[in-house]
């Protein structure tokens, strides 16, 4: 005998919950019913995949190598049913597109007329997120593709381009570099440096394109800890308060996102000063032409127009 779909299901979701009354309820099955399916599956495996504790269930090592497993199975599974639904016509049904924060607010505003007006049939599903946490879901099918920035470790995926977003420099709006067309990355390193925290890739993206090291502390002394933004308009604000300078993308600039504060833009002197968009997809997915066509979409919409703060 081998185990059937709704085993590993099953099992998936005791993984995820730790819970057999939880994961009976994600699957909407009595917490007898999902036991029972537990316990034939550790009869056809021959060993136990979980131990039952007060505190909540814990994985065996068979268990745990199940779960790795299964998931493999069960997005090549969900692939299948998706590719056979959607033959002969491209992103139409359901798409799980995940986005991350520096990208989502400024590109989707003009994404998504195009996409309803080119693929009307298409029922997109979007989850904003940080990139590790995109491509985890991509790799365990709950996404079909992430719009994410590169460079990134991008093993176990594909990706097709949409476009380069340069970095550009910002200031207070009375700092020295209003004064220039352009503005040279060596000519910040004195300045404090304020980006965003940990876990946006957009922070190490910044310090890559421009050769800098992460900063140590922001005018309060090198003991002290260094100031970071949660997301894009925190930064804006943070650095026309005067705490420091920063980058941003262009495609967040041109989609107004310094215009209320009193800041400086700037064009960077570097031939590197930008970060890769793409449409990533988990390498071998039945979904890969339906992204190489998102991405396609995406290359082709007009671009906004930039305009920084003089």
């Amino acid at each position: 005998m081998l185990p059937t779909l709704r085993q590993l299901r099953y099992l998936k979701l005791l993984s995820e919950h730790g819970s057999f009354s939880r994961a009976a309820e994600a699957c909407h099955v009595t917490q007898p019913t999902l036991s029972a399916g537990i316990q034939e599956l550790e009869k056809i495996l021959g060993a136990p995949v979980v131990d039952r504790a007060r505190s909540g269930v814990i994985l065996t090592a068979a268990g745990q190598e199940a779960v790795r497993r299964a998931e493999g199975i069960l997005a090549q599974t969900e692939d299948l049913v998706q590719a056979a639904r959607g033959a002969g016509q491209p992103l139409a049904g359901r798409f799980r597109l995940g986005v991350i924060p520096t990208v989502a607010p400024y590109l989707l505003p003009r994404a998504l007329p195009a996409l309803r007006d080119r693929f009307p049939k298409l029922r997109l599903y979007l989850r904003e997120d940080l990139t590790h946490r995109l491509i985890a879901s991509l790799k365990s099918g709950a996404l079909d593709a992430a719009l994410i920035a590169l460079p990134y470790d991008m093993t176990g995926l594909d990706w097709a381009h949409v476009e380069d977003d340069e970095l550009l420099a910002a200031a207070p709006a009375n700092h020295r570099m209003a004064a220039f067309e352009r503005v040279d990355p060596d000519s910040l390193r004195d300045d404090d440096m304020i980006l965003l925290e940990d876990g946006h890739c957009l922070r190490d993206h910044a310090l890559a394109a421009c050769g800098l090291e992460p900063p140590r502390g922001v005018g309060l002394g090198d003991d002290d800890e260094t100031f970071a933004a949660t997301s894009l308009p925190t930064l804006v604000q943070m650095i026309g308060s005067g705490l420091g300078v920063s980058f941003l993308p262009s495609m967040a600039v041109a989609a107004g996102l310094a215009e209320n504060a009193p800041v400086t833009v700037r064009p960077l002197i570097s031939d590197h000063s930008s970060r890769e968009i793409v449409v990533a997809w988990r390498h071998g997915s039945s979904r890969e032409s339906e992204g190489r066509l998102l991405a396609e979409t995406l290359r082709d919409l007009p671009p906004a127009a930039l305009s920084p703060r003089q």
